[in-house]
């Protein structure tokens, strides 16, 4: 099993979104989630997707890097540009990259779906290239 963190700002929309996805689709993966200075909560439409696509998982919740730096990660992936910017050093090297997204924080449902059909279209076969590198 290979574990991927996903990083942005608050941990709200894009690094879940990001997280729910890759548990969703990718197969032998485990994937975890974490923010730079997270928002403490969820987005409800973030949510609201994740439930109406059946991969909504309860223990998803908005968290510190603190709560996951023990575990030994295969990939780090920040999915906007102050996560890239201030991504922290790690306990051993791991490979990162980046792909940036549009926060949809603040606009309307169709924005966080967008974002959602992104990521799944964008992020996830970049994923799965980088593991297979």
């Amino acid at each position: 099993m290979k574990n991927i963190l996903v990083m942005c700002t608050g941990n709200s929309c894009r690094s879940i979104l990001g997280e729910a996805l890759i548990n969703a689709k990718i197969n032998g993966v485990k994937a975890y989630s974490c923010g730079i200075t997270p928002s403490g909560k969820i987005n409800s439409n973030v949510k609201k997707i994740l439930e109406n696509n059946g991969i909504w998982d309860e223990s998803y919740h908005s968290k510190n890097l603190d709560e996951v730096i023990d575990i030994s990660f295969d990939l780090v992936v920040t999915v906007c540009d102050h996560a890239k910017e201030t991504c922290p050093m790690f306990p051993r090297p791991v490979k990162k990259i980046h792909v940036g997204f549009v926060d949809p924080d603040g606009k309307d449902y169709e924005e966080f779906v967008k974002t959602y059909r992104e990521i799944e279209e964008i992020l996830l076969p970049k994923i799965e290239e980088n593991l297979k590198k």
